[in-house]
């Protein structure tokens, strides 16, 4: 009797176990599923279509879409947009490549504007199209979720951009330069190319211009676009022509790159696309000149500008604040700093060295200009911040017009005065 009571009870016990693991198993290929069918959405959303596709050295495949298929027209404001393939006004008539050979003799022969993108030796996209890096399954998976793949982290309970982008929260360090608040309508500047080593995967190093308006409190509106080195997003090491935009503080609108948005409209740069080649230390220096202005004769829409080619640009209709003007110019480097095993990251930020060792060995941001309401450009007076002994910045004012208003900037990281 206790033999049939005990096998009984086994039974009982072996019926639970099994019920519970095909609950589990079931549950499991259902949340396996579901996370298939939402990346599966999101490639499909951002993939469009193409025309052509071109293959590159890189590993890349760039989609040569119709602009009038391109992701930004997901967004809701932009569903009835007619797209605009020029501004109506342009507050820079100078030559960009004329200026950079007026070069003084301290930077004679050693800087140039020859970037190019490696897809580029396998083809190029027709007229009426727009090259599109292909996101692939494995980008999305890299990311801590579907919902958050090319999203920045919402900062809430800040008053403005100051308390986040000029501060270490969550790991973000910077060296960069600031206007005071007023009113501007534009940036210029040239951006030395770098290609510096970053520790982990999860971590990034960017150099960049920050177009912003408003605070965290009324809903902080930004502009971004330089370059970055970030494997998490790209799955490589490779340094990177990005943007970015948002309109909430980072909560809910914008992301790298291809969200619906930014309505491109050349042919020949892929934004996300690797840019090549980059600055040598004591070699030749590369440098991408940036321009973003807002076209106020034609809607008020915010155009960008890479090495005197037209990209596209940013609807006014996708903002608040900047639907106006923007109210502080930003230039310089930031890092992600997750202090693995508990010590400083050694990931550089710009070239790895430090600006007092100045130029060829150390990173630089010059020819600083913000727009006026008048479009005109005008140079830039700048404040400084850095993270003390793992980066470091250097700005100064000149009458020279190669350098004009310029910074160096930057640093190794972990360094015996940065533990």
């Amino acid at each position: 009797m206790a033999e049939v009571k005990l096998s009984f009870g086994f039974v009982v016990v072996l019926y639970v176990f099994m019920a519970a693991r095909l609950c589990y198993t079931d549950n499991s290929r259902s949340s396996g599923s579901h996370e298939n069918v939402e990346v599966q959405k999101l490639l499909n959303s951002l993939n469009k279509p193409a025309v052509k596709s071109i293959k590159s050295s890189d590993g890349d495949i760039m989609d040569c879409v119709r602009i009038s298929d391109q992701p930004a027209f997901d967004h809701p404001l932009l569903k009835n947009h007619t797209i605009k393939m020029r501004p109506v006004y342009h507050p820079n008539p100078v030559d960009d490549n004329k200026v950079s050979s007026m070069v003084n003799a301290t930077a004679d022969r050693h800087s140039s504007s020859s970037i190019t993108q490696l897809w580029h030796s396998n083809g190029k996209c027709p007229k009426g199209t727009i090259p599109i890096r292909r996101t692939k399954k494995e980008d999305i998976l890299r990311a801590s979720s579907v919902d958050s793949y090319g999203k920045k982290k919402s900062f809430i309970g800040k008053s403005s951009l100051v308390d986040v982008e000029l501060g270490v929260t969550d790991g973000h360090e910077y060296a960069v330069a600031s206007t005071k608040t007023g009113q501007f309508y534009g940036s210029k500047s040239a951006l030395n190319l770098w290609n510096p080593k970053v520790q982990e995967s999860n971590e990034f190093s960017l150099t960049q211009t920050w177009v912003v308006g408003g605070t965290y409190d009324t809903g902080l509106n930004t502009i971004e676009a330089g370059w970055q080195v970030y494997q998490r997003l790209y799955g490589d090491t490779k340094t990177r022509l990005f943007i970015y935009w948002t309109s909430d503080g980072y909560q809910k609108t914008g992301c790298y790159n291809l969200c619906s948005g930014f309505i491109q409209t050349n042919n020949k740069y892929a934004i996300g696309g690797s840019l090549s080649p980059t600055s040598e230390t004591d070699g030749t220096q590369q440098e991408l000149t940036i321009l973003i202005w807002k076209d106020n004769a034609g809607g008020g829409d915010w155009w960008m500008q890479l090495n005197g080619e037209t990209i596209g640009y940013w609807p006014s209709s996708l903002f608040t604040h900047l639907r106006k003007s923007a109210s502080m110019i930003q230039w310089g480097g930031e890092i992600i700093n997750t202090r693995s095993q508990g010590r400083h990251t050694t990931t550089q930020m710009g070239s790895g060295q430090f600006p007092k060792l100045w130029y060829r060995k150390a990173s630089y941001i010059r020819k600083i200009e913000t727009v006026d309401q008048s479009n005109a450009l005008r140079t830039a007076e700048v404040s400084t911040y850095h993270e003390q002994n793992c980066y470091d910045i250097l700005t100064r004012n000149t009458t020279d017009n190669f350098w004009g208003t310029h910074f160096f900037y930057g640093g190794p990281g972990r360094n015996p005065n940065c533990p």
